[in-house]
């Protein structure tokens, strides 16, 4: 990244908000936080902003997120984008859609003179259920994604294929957010992404997962029912939220290493 002041957005839904790395105090960090706080232990000057917001589909994340991104003051230097996860969950989604949704904010970032880098979220779905369905439709995003920002010759992370943040210790208990293992791992492959620090290294290898019919029962009772019963009732996680840093803070530096 070129010398000067660092203005990062964030845009996106609960992965970029940072959904499962919540601290002592109950605030949310997540990889997002965490590329900031590593772009400052380098460059010593970083502006930050977060306009994601859990349960957020595509559509609303390339414009009003972009809008709002673009429109700060002074404007962003780098943006990170990602979405489509919740689009994924719901029925009859169009992959090709998303793809030409995710290319017009390519093309407003690049005409806007903006650093745009294009992120897939982890892949949750083997802990799922209908995980085999989810995973079908975020591979095809995903390869349409990284051909779309090969095309523009814009910066792609690939989280999604990288098979190390599959295992279950890089998750939270809801088998659908990273945990703050799996934030940090996701940092780690954003700023290597970015050139701003070496390859994500792999982890000991952990136990499996309890999979037991308690655990089991447990899971769907606290996890997957009260999904269901949003959707029934047509509501988000993220209704009535807004973005957690929707101005610019400062970023101080601290040890990205720290878990």
């Amino acid at each position: 990244m070129s010398g000067g002041a660092v203005r990062y957005a964030a845009i996106g839904d609960s992965f970029t908000e940072g959904v499962g790395d919540e601290l002592g105090d109950g605030v949310v960090r997540g990889w997002a936080d965490r590329v900031a706080a590593g772009l400052a232990a380098t460059h010593g000057d970083v502006r930050y902003a977060n306009l994601a917001v859990r349960g957020r589909l595509l559509a609303p994340i390339v414009t009003e997120q972009l809008d709002a991104a673009l429109s700060l003051d002074p404007p962003p230097t780098l943006i990170t984008l990602n979405g489509g996860g919740n689009d994924m969950l719901r029925p009859g989604v169009d992959v090709a859609k998303l793809v030409a949704l995710t290319e017009r904010a390519v093309r407003r970032c690049a005409d806007a003179g903006v650093r745009l880098v294009l992120i897939s979220g982890a892949d949750p779905s083997d802990r799922l259920p209908f995980g085999r369905t989810i995973h079908r439709r975020a591979a095809q995003l995903t390869a349409g994604v990284a051909a779309l920002a090969a095309a523009h010759g814009v910066e792609f992370v690939d989280v999604f294929n990288d098979t190390e943040i599959r295992r279950p210790g890089y998750w939270s208990p809801d088998r659908l957010h990273l945990g703050s293992a799996g934030h940090q791992r996701a940092a780690e492959l954003v700023l290597a992404g970015l050139g701003e620090g070496p390859a994500a290294q792999e982890a000991g290898a952990d136990s499996p997962a309890a999979r037991g019919l308690l655990a089991e029962a447990r899971y769907y009772r606290e996890h997957v029912l009260p999904w269901v019963g949003r959707r029934l009732r047509r509501r988000s996680s993220g209704d009535d939220r807004t973005a957690k840093h929707a101005t610019w803070i400062s970023v101080q530096a601290v040890d990205r290493t720290a878990r």
